[in-house]
């Protein structure tokens, strides 16, 4: 049976990655609503608000619980962190806040060009520098230039995420969730123009965020060596990565015949491979190369209770989710829950 620490470590995972295909897909609106264009650049800025207004806010529980968990489970890392990335912490909680503020300013301030440019492009750069703070962050954590010793950082602040590793996955971050946006609003969008042009996008950000990928493996030599042995030493990290590999040239090619369905489902396959692939890979640690789930944690019965308490929150949690997507995204959300077989197998006699 897994220790109490892996259990938490699963949950904080699995919490991670609902985060990313729900929070990230957010951001990456903000993106492309950045980059609307063509004669049909209002109506591209229509369906993102249309997609992520009634849902936006709620996605933010799943950030919540990871930053919880931590903070009551494990705590020393939870001191570290806080400690060595404050500054992209702090830049990416403005971002978080901003984008939600802007997001209500522009849809009830008046409706002329110069104001909703102005609250549009605050949304839209904290719709980009958050993402790219969260991907910074995680490469901090990888790159073993957190220095903890007894309990305290003591590296350089700066020197732990201001580094080509960390900002290489900052960008990957970006684009993936620019890419996961865009396939989205390919289902999202009931005009077949606006699913054109979403399309398009989508099979261009998916080539990106393959060659930063790339970028990516080439910088883990120096800027995380220690993440790089574990692809090779853990017994699911490649299985996953490979997964995440295969799922690509599937969406690809959902994409190319406009199975939009089909590459809604593999982009989040991909996703799932690789940020499982990269916890199977710094598996024990929470902050390469010193703290791990175990020497980090909380005394057992902090441990028991938070899973007693999880157990019990999630009878309430999940069908309350599942509900208001049921509501707010009605077809499109039960095409993914129950009726995915069918809608899978219409998508596959298109064309």
């Amino acid at each position: 049976m897994p220790a109490l620490e892996e259990l938490l470590a699963a949950v904080i995972i699995i919490a991670l990655s609902l985060y990313v295909l729900l929070g990230g897909a957010d951001f990456g609106g903000g993106v492309w609503d950045l980059l609307a264009s063509g004669p049909r650049k209002q109506a591209q800025r229509a369906l993102i608000a249309d997609a992520i207004g009634p849902i936006w806010e709620a996605n933010h529980v799943w950030l919540i619980l990871v930053i919880v968990l931590l903070f009551a489970d494990f705590p020393l890392a939870f001191t570290a962190i806080m400690t060595a990335l404050f500054t992209p912490i702090t830049l990416m909680l403005i971002g978080i806040v901003l984008r939600g503020a802007t997001f209500v300013f522009r849809s009830y301030d008046k409706q002329t060009d110069d104001v909703q440019r102005r609250w549009g492009s605050i949304f839209a750069i904290a719709s980009i520098v958050t993402p790219i703070m969260i991907g910074v962050c995680v490469g901090a954590l990888a790159s073993g230039r957190i220095a903890v010793t007894d309990g305290l950082v003591t590296s350089t602040t700066r020197a732990t995420w201001l580094a080509p590793f960390p900002l290489a996955i900052g960008l990957f971050t970006l684009l993936l969730f620019a890419y996961l946006a865009a396939v989205y609003l390919t289902v999202e969008a009931d005009d077949p123009a606006l699913r054109a042009d979403f399309r398009q996008r989508a099979l261009i950000t998916t080539f990106l965020v393959e060659g930063v990928e790339v970028v990516v493996l080439l910088l883990m030599g120096s800027g995380a060596p220690l993440l790089l042995d574990g692809l090779t030493r853990s017994t699911w990290a490649l299985p996953l990565h490979t997964l995440a590999l295969l799922a690509f040239v599937g969406g690809v090619w959902a994409l190319w015949t406009w199975r939009f369905y089909l590459a809604r489902l593999l982009a989040i396959v991909q996703v799932i491979g690789i940020i499982w692939g990269w916890g199977a890979a710094q598996y024990p640690y929470l902050i390469e190369p010193s703290v791990t789930i175990y020497n980090a944690a909380a005394p057992p019965i902090a441990l028991r209770l938070t899973l007693i308490a999880l157990a019990a929150g999630s009878l309430l949690l999940f069908p309350a989710i599942y509900f208001m997507l049921r509501i707010f995204k009605g077809r499109r959300i039960s095409s993914l829950f129950g009726g995915s077989l069918s809608a899978l197998m219409d998508q596959m006699d298109h064309k």
